[in-house]
């Protein structure tokens, strides 16, 4: 449990900062006209796979109903939203599984 929460934790993070990249670079590209890097969509399009697998099987680990684990997965797509649902869940499987 601990393990995968850790693993939860450390993808939300990095989801949530290579999204926040993403949205600059797109900011830039097309606010802009800028050239950006072609690389930073798909670093965190992989980044987005991962955290999908680490919060599937965190999910499955603690029980969470379909809505909330929905929820945390789509949580990965929204700028800032990520930091938001990990401290969130991180206190809920804290306090229920790790005390």
């Amino acid at each position: 449990m601990k393990s995968a929460l850790l693993r939860y934790r450390t993808l939300a993070w990095i989801t949530g900062l290579w999204l926040l990249l993403l949205t600059g670079e797109m900011i830039a590209k097309y606010g802009f006209g800028v050239h950006t890097p072609n690389w930073i969509a798909v670093v965190h399009g992989w980044v987005y796979f991962v955290y999908l697998l680490c919060t599937a099987d965190l999910a499955v680990k603690v029980r969470w109903p379909a809505p909330r684990t929905l929820g945390t997965l789509l949580a990965g797509t929204i700028p800032l939203l990520s930091f938001f649902v990990e401290h969130i869940n991180a206190k809920q499987v804290k306090q229920k599984f790790l005390v």
